[in-house]
């Protein structure tokens, strides 16, 4: 379960027509934000490095692909144009990539959305020196195309197995031939590590590409889940495997195979059938695989490193967790120094932060310290060997960026302006974008040189901060409070238009609350159009990240461990209170809205704190961590039969007895995440209590519930709710 956020380096230049509102209101309609678009951010997006460092390429939204020098902005050359191939029928190019030498170009066209990261496509590969562009795959749309680094291969998956095209010889090899739908996956992720892990590939070329190691899934025995499609005249389902709490896993499989002797090789780790492979990637010597290891309980971590050749496997780094260890993600272990040494990101100090190992297992230092918290580790210049990352150590609810030497001395912080910022290095840190926004300021993309000299911005979104003064933005303001239990909460506020301190105002509280996750940050939020439309209507709009979220700490953040939704629903209940003792709050008109695990919160807070909450609006909620997947749930709860109580001392359906507010249940009904079946469960018990509500449901949509008009219609509804009942 992740939140909605919107990703800042996709696939092409995005430029949006501005709105001019010099003819208009001032006032904020459903219609410019969802319809129209005018608040939408410009947006840089796929800036990919070249070699040479000087120079990056990008793709236009017309379909070109052009080379731009870092330094002057000047377009160099262009690389792809569609009017290359003129009276040809070209598809509208969404991605590109490089092999090494950046001789050969895989293209991605015709993109079809499958999960939150999966979709399938039709890829091509286009030869820079003979202008030749060439199908991968003529049989169907294929997924995770991927270019060996030689640029002499491509690979891809086509249902459930793995295959390689030759380039020069236009030949295809079907490495696998087992794949089967819903129960033998071969180079790609099951539902629930796409999910959960973000693993968003499962077959990774060798340096050398002589070699492909490939994850295979085994998910015969998990059970399937069925998602109903009113399209026809007889409704169809959508099956596919979901393994919930306690229920089985997908076996998962590490394979290496050798395309110069065409044989494949198991990877034998001895592991245990129930344990998790979040991540593996190869040495820079193709000689040995890293496959990180995790058990079921996510308590205990292991890093292999397996010879290929020999079959060997040692084990060079073990770590273990009282509670659980942080999602693993794939800057968790980075190799340097020819493969000799690594930097691994633990919390055993308490705080997330980056150790330097030799792959013998020797530890060489720890190179962050300090009471805060590394967010992301975006490098090393091993010439200067610098490190790079961004951190919590201004503020919990900002980002910087920060360098520092291997021993962890010389740390110079590189980004200037408070808020929450992002970086994006050429090939050899002389270069780098970086993103910053802020709570009130759109997204703003700059160049700076490696000395931290400002060459140029490439996008400040002037036209959007003309649009937010013209409609008369209200300031997003941080506070915090500190309940009775002592623990300091940090939250945000957006006061009412004319706001007057004489008066009582509603007040609607955002809620999403989940662990590991953090939504009170000193950041451009895509929500905030929304909320400004309510704030310009009267109402204000609070929210506050309770404990269990992140950003400031292990303690903080595992403070939820074996008891999903207990203190933060404590946590936004004593909110309420607080509100309530503001004398502009009218104590008799709040709400709460939020989605997923904030659909959770809400409806926790409508029914344990009925007395505090007059309305609530809960889209795609989970009301049972028993009908929610294995990793996400076990990681927090462990398993159904170890913490039965955890399991169900929290969960809404138990506290349907108390709802005394208006409650707006909403869901998508091809939900493939949250299951509509939560939604389902809850009016069966609200049906038994004899309790009245509202609800709005969107056939064919999933977790996100948008796709044409769906994204207005929604918002439409819930304001409407908002404004009628509270």
């Amino acid at each position: 379960m992740k939140q909605h956020v919107c990703g800042l380096f996709c696939s092409f230049l995005f430029l949006h027509l501005v709105f001019d509102p010099a003819s208009g209101s001032d006032k904020i309609t459903l219609e410019q934000i969802f319809l129209d678009r005018v608040f939408v951010p410009s947006d840089i997006e796929s800036m990919q490095p070249m070699n040479d460092g000087d120079y990056y390429a990008i793709l236009e939204n017309s379909g070109y692909i052009v080379i731009c020098d870092y330094l002057t902005g000047k377009m160099r050359d262009t690389i792809f144009s569609p009017d290359m191939f003129y009276g040809s029928e070209i598809p509208v190019i969404t991605d590109f990539s490089f092999n090494d030498d950046e001789s050969v170009i895989l293209l991605t066209s015709e993109r079809k959305e499958i999960f939150r990261h999966s979709f399938s496509s039709n890829y091509y590969i286009f030869q820079r020196d003979d202008k030749n562009l060439v199908p991968v795959y003529s049989g169907g749309e294929q997924q995770l195309a991927t270019i060996s680094p030689d640029g002499q291969n491509v690979s891809f998956v086509y249902r459930n197995d793995l295959y390689i095209k030759n380039i020069e010889t236009n030949s295809i090899t079907k490495v696998t031939s087992d794949g089967l739908l819903n129960s033998i996956i071969n180079g790609m992720p099951d539902w629930v590590y796409e999910e959960e892990f973000t693993l968003t590939t499962g077959h990774y070329w060798s340096p050398d590409s002589r070699k492909i190691a490939f994850y295979k899934f085994d998910e015969s025995n998990v059970k399937e889940f069925n998602l109903t499609l009113y399209e026809n005249l007889y409704p169809e389902w959508f099956t596919y495997k979901y393994p919930k709490a306690g229920e089985k896993n997908a076996r998962a499989d590490i394979y290496v195979y050798d395309i110069v002797s065409g044989s494949e090789k198991k990877m034998n780790l001895g592991e245990s059938e129930e344990n998790y492979i979040p991540r593996i990637k190869w040495l820079p010597n193709s000689k040995e695989l890293c496959v990180v290891e995790l058990n079921r309980l996510q308590n205990e971590i292991k890093i292999h490193l397996l010879d290929i050749s020999a079959g060997v496997s040692k084990i060079f780094y073990r770590e273990s967790n009282a509670k659980y260890i942080s999602e693993c993600t794939d800057d968790f272990v980075t190799f340097f120094d020819s493969g000799n040494r690594a930097l691994i990101m633990s919390e055993k100090d308490g705080f997330m932060h980056l150790y330097q190992y030799k792959t013998d297992g020797t530890l060489i230092n720890q190179v962050t310290k300090g009471k805060w918290e590394l967010d992301r580790f975006y490098g090393i210049d091993e010439k200067s060997r610098t490190v790079y990352y961004s951190s919590t150590e201004v503020s919990p609810l900002e980002r910087h960026i920060y360098s520092v030497d291997l021993d962890g001395g010389a740390k110079t912080k590189i980004s200037p302006k408070k808020g929450v910022n992002l970086i994006q290095f050429n090939s050899d840190f002389s270069y780098y974008l970086l993103v910053h926004s802020d709570a009130n300021t759109p997204y703003e993309y700059t160049i700076y040189n490696g000395e931290g000299k400002v060459i140029r911005t490439l996008e400040d979104n002037a036209g959007l901060k003309r649009i937010i003064r013209q409609f008369d933005f209200i300031e997003k303001e941080f506070f915090s409070f500190r309940p009775e239990h002592g623990v300091l909460l940090n939250g945000y506020k957006i006061l009412p238009s004319n706001f007057n301190r004489g008066k009582k105002y509603p007040v609607l509280i955002y809620v999403y609350g989940g662990p590991e996750s953090q939504v009170v940050l000193d950041e451009w939020n895509y929500r905030l159009p929304w909320f400004q439309l309510l704030a310009q209507k009267g109402y204000i709009i609070v929210c506050v990240d309770n404990r269990g979220t992140d950003g400031r700490g292990e303690e903080f953040k595992k403070s939820t461990y074996l008891q999903l939704g207990k203190l933060e629903t404590e946590d936004q209940i004593y909110l309420a209170e607080y509100l309530s003792e503001l004398s502009y709050v009218d104590t008799d008109r709040i709400g709460i809205f939020g989605w997923s695990y904030g659909g959770y919160m809400s409806l926790l807070c409508l029914m344990k704190g009925n007395d505090k909450f007059k309305m609530g609006i809960a889209v795609a909620p989970v009301t049972s961590w028993r009908y929610y997947d294995t990793i996400y749930t076990e990681r927090f709860l462990r398993k159904p039969e170890d913490n039965s109580e955890g399991y169900d001392q929290n969960s809404p359906l138990n506290f349907v007895d108390r709802l005394k507010g208006k409650l707006l249940l909403v869901h998508g009904m091809a939900d493939d995440n949250v299951h509509f079946q939560n939604s389902a469960m809850l009016i069966n018990e609200l049906v038994k209590a004899n309790k009245q509500f509202d609800i709005q449901f969107y056939p064919n949509k999933n977790h996100f519930i948008y796709g044409g008009n769906t994204t207005y219609h929604l918002y439409k509804r819930m304001t409407d709710y908002i404004l009628n009942t509270l």
